[in-house]
């Protein structure tokens, strides 16, 4: 029996434009609530999810104030919904991966709306093997929970399995569930962030990555 290997991808940052768009809406949130966050610091903490980025980046806020700035974001960044563009070489990657023989998969804690607008924008199809969301983990990244539960969906093993992911909370998180992470800088982060995080490897993004697939961690050949 041939072992079952995939791929799994984050998609904020990693396949879809969308991290500065967090955090600008991210820093209008906090300036709705009267508090003043640099966007240099919100940006550092983009690719957790809500809940623990607030606390990342103002310590000490209780956590029903810290459901209002999650309630807040969510409202500003659903404006920009209809102008998300993907990043280059994404769809062709998950193409190329699912044609490698490869199963695919959207490792996102993104909530439900949003996740059917990132969904739409990717335009894949029946190429996506199964997917995560918000409500599918107790606890957002950098803990384990959502790549976790990625694997199970997908029948993957860890050591069968790469994360692609632009944040070092990707990488965090894959460490945790015990496979391993390919980082990519689309979203802000440099290399040698994410290579310090526990990278096993970086690309400059997507495209980069699909015009160097042969001899990379996902090509399992």
């Amino acid at each position: 029996m041939s072992v079952r290997r995939g791929v799994l991808f984050d998609i904020d940052g990693t396949l879809v434009d969308t991290s500065y768009l967090h955090t600008v809406s991210w820093w209008q949130a906090f300036r709705q609530a009267g508090m003043d966050v640099s966007m240099a610091r919100i940006h550092r903490a983009i690719g957790m999810g809500g809940d623990q980025l607030v606390h990342e980046v103002a310590d000490g806020t209780a956590d029903d104030r810290a459901q209002e700035l999650i309630t807040s974001h969510d409202a500003v960044y659903s404006a920009y919904w209809p102008g998300l563009r993907l990043l280059p070489g994404a769809r062709e990657l998950v193409l190329h991966c699912h044609q490698a023989g490869l199963v695919t998969v959207l490792a996102s804690s993104a909530g439900s709306a949003e996740f059917d607008v990132l969904t739409r924008v990717l335009d894949l199809g029946e190429v996506i093997d199964a997917t995560t969301g918000s409500a599918d983990a107790d606890s957002s990244k950098p803990d384990p929970d959502i790549v976790l539960v990625a694997l199970e969906k997908a029948g993957l093993q860890p050591e069968n399995a790469i994360f692609v992911g632009d944040a070092v909370w990707d990488v965090q998180a894959s460490a945790k569930a015990g496979l391993r992470c390919v980082g990519v800088e689309s979203g802000g982060t440099s290399a040698a962030e994410l290579v310090e995080a526990g990278a096993v490897r970086t690309y400059r993004d997507a495209a980069d990555l699909l015009a160097r697939f042969d001899g990379s961690p996902l090509d399992f050949s």
